[in-house]
């Protein structure tokens, strides 16, 4: 049996949640909430298998509670029922801890399926969902600002640009001196500069490394 808490803020939605899980054999109604504090109270107290949540409610939203379930009850498998569709909501919630995200168009079975696989630890996510994440990360990688560079001249680069001496590259690298310093006159070479600071600028401006602190 697969205890789960439904929390959403709209009346019809919930009772239609409720009415489908326990009209359903294998689920159980362990409770409802329609804010994200009361998701957080009534899902510590009852501690369900799996909490169907709405990401926008009043107080905490879905993926504040979210949060603060995970951290009191890391076994919890937290599926976000939603009307939003968009990339920022989507990974705000998988940060969170969320195992599912499925759109409130889908159908009964579907939130059903989604609601056995994350039960079983499994990660899940709606149609539409799915195939932009697909595309997501099949999308090719941006360009290198340097594209003559090695790969580990890039790696030089890339730690000078963070304020890292020579000795440090190479210890780190675990390379001699003669090396780093090798790699560091063919740096200046490919990106026609003469000195290090001239490198190390052209190297931020491109979004690698970061200053040393102050």
């Amino acid at each position: 049996m697969i205890r789960v808490v439904v929390a959403d803020d709209h009346p019809l939605v919930l009772e239609g949640l409720r009415s489908l899980i326990e009209d359903t054999a294998g689920t159980e109604l362990a409770g409802q909430a329609t804010t994200g504090d009361e998701a957080v109270a009534v899902t510590l107290e009852q501690r369900p298998d799996v909490v169907v949540m709405d990401l926008r409610m009043p107080g905490a939203d879905g993926v504040q509670a979210t949060r603060r379930i995970l951290r009191e009850a890391p076994g919890t498998a937290i599926l976000i029922l939603t009307m939003v569709d968009e990339d920022a909501s989507l990974f705000a919630a998988l940060r969170a801890g969320a195992r599912g995200y499925v759109l409130k168009g889908s159908g009964p079975k579907e939130i059903l399926r989604a609601i056995r696989v994350v039960a079983d630890g499994e990660a899940i996510f709606g149609s539409a969902i799915a195939g932009r994440m697909a595309h997501f990360f099949a999308a090719p990688s941006p360009p290198s600002a340097f594209p003559d560079l090695t790969p580990r001249e890039l790696e030089i680069l890339t730690l000078m640009a963070a304020g890292t001496g020579n000795n440090a590259i190479a210890r780190r690298l675990t390379l001699s001196e003669k090396t780093v310093r090798n790699n560091v006159s063919n740096i200046f070479t490919k990106l026609r500069v003469t000195d290090r600071a001239a490198a190390v600028a052209k190297a931020r401006d491109a979004g690698l490394g970061n200053p040393p602190p102050p």
